[in-house]
């Protein structure tokens, strides 16, 4: 039986999924873009730490808009779209909105996705860990 859903991220949680992802950023030394998207992949939140990379107001809602439109952390695409893979080409979709590199997770309730986080600044791996911290500001909220 399929759940039925009624959680939906609101400007409030998505300005304390942003704060959680900076905090995580902060604590690993570097400076990050955020972004939270709708199930539509349209911002609801963005926060760009002081220093952040000029690149981070597009990257960022790009890796949170391809955690939504594919139902699938960014890491996890990068297989994917490699040459041979199911989704190679996958870049030049959508007007190039589309990112394959770690630092955007699909926000899940129940068997559907509601947003997305994107992070965009540091390695992929700290970009993931603070999406994460994001995520599980979320989680807690969304019981």
């Amino acid at each position: 039986m399929t759940r039925v859903s009624r959680f939906e991220v609101d400007l409030a949680l998505a300005i304390r999924m942003c704060a959680a992802a900076t905090e995580r950023a902060g604590a690993q030394g570097i400076v990050v873009s955020v972004a939270v998207v709708d199930a539509g992949g349209h911002l609801i939140a963005f926060q760009r730490m002081d220093g952040a990379e000029i690149a981070g107001p597009v990257i960022a809602p790009d890796k949170a808009h391809t955690a939504v439109s594919h139902r699938i952390g960014t890491h996890e695409l990068s297989d994917l779209v490699a040459p041979g893979g199911d989704l190679v080409g996958m870049h030049s979709a959508d007007r190039g909105r589309y990112i394959a590199f770690a630092g955007g997770l699909p926000l899940w309730d129940g068997d559907r996705v509601i947003g997305g986080v994107g992070v965009s600044g540091g390695t992929g791996e700290q970009d993931l860990a603070c999406a994460q911290a994001a995520h599980e500001v979320y989680a807690r909220e969304s019981g």
